[in-house]
């Protein structure tokens, strides 16, 4: 598995919390809880807030720092719907049970924007996300998608953009059209777990820092997890690594495949330049198989991501991968200064579809396969309901079925990168 350091990344979300990053003490001797969470990303601070403030004593361990993978790495975007669309869904739970796993991510939306005010924290939210179509021919995914989610999902906000139009909302002649939903945003996901983090010890919970799960067992009475410097017993366990899951639980890990992305972000431009490039200050995605995603800072930045490698690494030179792909959308920013790039891991299901489960009184959220700022708040309130005794949101995320990559160990990586090696080319053609 990757290489893991102790502190954040040097990205742009790191520089904007300089002030807020507080070390937690690592985890040492004998210690008891009821629920034990590995991994203090979007999953893991999401179940644990909500288990908290349920009256659970809740202890967090995090290998590194809170937020310190693709939660605090990502591009931002808080958007409606999973990786895998709701085909797949549909298909594997019938339309009644897929269309409540759709009510779950609308109400993920609603409650991602009451979260910080809620808790007293600032996460620079923004509201609307707009989704374009680069090719002529993929126009129609817009309208399709538009008549499906009002009709079948009862998601009837969403508004079509014609290109004539297009100049209103992001100023670049690459695109074809876009369709608008309002419901969607985005945000500083750093600052998001930092105000979660907090609001977990102020509601009881426990979180240790560079306090890495090297095994777990299980026992007549729960679950024993063992770190460098100290052991610690649950009587509920829940696996919230994600990408890093690695070693700890061989089988789960098995049906993620680590996929590196990255991103960049320019130097402050004036603030008539950035609102000129998005007027409505939205955030931006394509549709292409490899897609673009964009968006503004509060400090009228340009934030610019969309590569990805399967194979485990990342580019020597983030910016100048980067840079290409950022002036084929906006020819006007070439030469910008590109003041911070950085990388990260996401999680790929086999399917696209997450890997949400249970075993006995073992929990685990995985899977996101890129797309996790809202779906992380949907599981977790699947599992955190689970675990208080509600177990019927769970048991639809439980009807997908996320088995292993084919090629084992050593040659899933290969063998996808050979896969999607198609994709890329279609965009291209």
């Amino acid at each position: 598995m990757f290489q893991q350091s102790t502190q954040h990344v040097a990205s742009y979300y790191a520089h904007t919390c300089a002030d807020r990053l507080v070390n937690r003490t690592a985890l040492e001797g004998e210690q008891n809880t009821d629920v034990l969470i590995i991994g203090a990303g979007f999953s893991g601070l999401h179940t644990a807030l909500r288990l908290a403030q349920a009256g659970k004593r809740v202890t967090l361990l995090e290998a590194s720092r809170v937020a310190w993978a693709a939660s605090g790495r990502n591009g931002g975007q808080a958007i409606l719907g999973w990786s895998c669309d709701m085909p797949p869904l549909e298909a594997a739970l019938g339309h009644e049970r897929a269309r409540r796993l759709w009510d779950g991510m609308r109400w993920a939306a609603k409650e991602l924007r009451q979260l910080p005010e809620r808790h007293g924290f600032d996460c620079d939210y923004r509201p609307g996300h707009l989704w374009t179509s680069v090719m002529p021919r993929r126009v129609s995914l817009l309208t399709e998608w538009q008549h499906e989610a009002s009709h079948k999902w009862g998601h009837d906000g969403l508004r079509f953009i014609e290109r004539a139009q297009l100049p209103e909302w992001v100023a670049s002649d690459r695109y074809q059209a876009g369709l608008y939903d309002p419901e969607g945003g985005h945000l500083n996901p750093l600052k998001l777990a930092l105000g979660l983090a907090a609001a977990i010890e102020k509601a009881g919970g426990v979180i240790h820092e560079q306090s890495k799960a090297l095994k777990y067992r299980e026992d007549e009475n729960g679950y024993v997890v063992t770190t460098d410097r100290g052991r610690i017993r649950a009587d509920v366990l829940v696996l919230a690594c994600n990408a890093y899951l690695d070693r700890l639980d061989p089988q789960l890990a098995s049906c993620v495949l680590p996929v590196g992305t990255y991103q960049v972000a320019t130097a402050p431009m004036s603030e008539a330049q950035a609102t000129a490039l998005l007027p409505g200050n939205v955030c931006v995605t394509d549709n292409q198989f490899v897609l673009d995603y964009f968006r503004r800072t509060p400090d009228n930045r340009l934030l610019f991501g969309g590569g990805c490698t399967y194979l485990g690494g990342m580019p020597k030179d983030i910016a100048g991968a980067t840079r290409p792909c950022l002036e084929r959308v906006f020819p006007q920013l070439k030469g910008i200064e590109l003041e911070f790039a950085w990388g990260g891991h996401i999680d790929l299901t086999l399917k696209r579809t997450p890997d949400i489960g249970r075993r006995g009184d073992l929990y685990w959220l995985q899977g996101y396969s890129g797309h996790g700022v809202l779906p992380t708040l949907a599981g977790a309130r699947a599992v955190s309901d689970a675990i208080l005794g509600q177990p019927d949101e769970l048991a639809l995320y439980q009807g997908l079925t996320n088995g292993s990559f084919p090629g084992g160990k050593y040659m899933a990586a290969p063998l996808e990168a050979i896969g999607k090696a198609w994709y890329r080319l279609r965009d291209s053609i």
